[in-house]
């Protein structure tokens, strides 16, 4: 049964960074390009970044541009995203998610979805 997990989140101060993981198993996503969402109390979930499958493009929401980095290990079946000077405004449960083909940007064509993992930062 193909999962993705996800790890890292935490509480941190404005400014500071985390890493999460996101943790691929039961089948290989090496084919499947991988992205991260958010979803904060309240709003709708939306775009972060997100990676083709050979780890050539990535794709990111304007408002972490500059200080998110998404990246993949396809031989580890990992992905991560490195989030540096982090802002109260990032305060959401983040979900790592999969899909076959289709635009980057828009939940609705990932197939597979972590469960999520929060990240709260304080001011």
């Amino acid at each position: 049964q193909a999962q993705l997990v996800e790890s890292g989140g935490g509480l941190v101060q404005a400014g500071g960074s985390l890493r999460l993981s996101c943790a691929a198993s039961g089948r290989t996503f090496n084919g499947y390009a991988m992205g991260w969402f958010r979803q904060a109390p309240g709003k709708e979930r939306e775009f972060v970044a997100a990676i083709n499958w050979s780890g050539g493009s990535t794709y990111y929401a304007d408002s972490v541009k500059g200080r998110f980095t998404i990246s993949r290990d396809n031989a580890k079946n990992m992905v991560y995203l490195q989030m540096n000077s982090l802002k109260p405004e990032d305060t959401a449960v983040y979900y790592c998610a999969a899909q076959p083909r289709g635009s980057y940007y828009y939940p609705q064509v990932y197939t597979y979805w972590g469960q999520g993992t929060q990240v709260t930062v304080s001011s």
